[in-house]
């Protein structure tokens, strides 16, 4: 993991989406809503509520949303259900992909989904044939404007934190966490820092390189898989 920066990748999808805005607030919502059904609509006790929070302020996303989906949620009634499906494969290259979607129609989101990878150079595998190649960890991110901390300062309120790696660059510190400590760690954290981000994400183990063509390729796979409105997150094993 040690070496694994997000941040442009981040940054970057940030950019790409400013024009998808609505959806992303979409896609947020239900997200807010089923933490908000299964574990309360008080993100103090709720973390699952309170890290979807979090996602949601660094999309920018207007509290209004956020009132509403959680009012939904918590309101009379069955309300709407939905399942946590992930789907693995390959993408151009040979590059690992996770997608993670949250689906009221199982049979929709797999068929879109298996077309997404079959028009753009991938192919859709079995349950487990690619997550082994990644781990769940959580994620920090701080920028580094205007921030006079040095590393070696930063290293040691990670490792007092309970953090276990940290990836510095002129941009941003990067802090890797155990799942289990994420928590912890990111309120231990926002005692003292502005978080840029914080998330539970996977990392892959190891990364691909791909010639230009091929990358281009797996963009557009990746672009048309987030284009749905039923995946939430897509992780790949490209080399940032």
């Amino acid at each position: 993991m040690s070496g694994h920066s997000k941040w442009n990748n981040i940054q970057g999808r940030k950019n790409a989406q400013d024009a998808k805005r609505g959806k992303i607030f979409q896609k947020l919502s239900r997200e807010i809503y089923i933490a908000a059904k299964s574990g309360g609509p008080n993100p103090e006790d709720n973390p699952n509520l309170r890290m979807v929070m979090d996602k949601a302020k660094s999309a920018n996303m207007p509290n209004d949303n956020v009132e509403r989906a959680i009012k939904k949620a918590t309101s009379a009634g069955e309300g709407e259900n939905y399942d946590e499906v992930t789907y693995e494969g390959y993408g151009p290259g040979g590059v690992a992909i996770l997608v993670e979607a949250l689906t009221d129609n199982r049979n929709r989101t797999s068929t879109n989904v298996r077309v997404a990878f079959s028009r753009n150079g991938g192919s859709l595998g079995e349950t487990g044939s690619v997550s082994y190649m990644f781990d769940r960890k959580g994620y920090i991110a701080i920028e580094r404007t205007d921030l006079d901390v040095s590393e070696d300062d930063m290293l040691e309120k990670v490792l007092e934190a309970g953090g276990e790696d940290l990836l510095t660059s002129e941009a941003v510190f990067e802090i890797y966490t155990a799942p289990e400590d994420f928590t912890e760690v990111r309120d231990f954290l926002e005692q003292t820092f502005t978080l840029a981000q914080a998330e539970l994400t996977m990392v892959p183990q190891t990364t691909v390189s791909l010639e230009e063509d091929k990358k281009e390729q797996l963009d557009r796979l990746v672009e048309k898989l987030e284009d749905d409105d039923d995946v939430s997150e897509v992780y790949t094993s490209i080399e940032e």
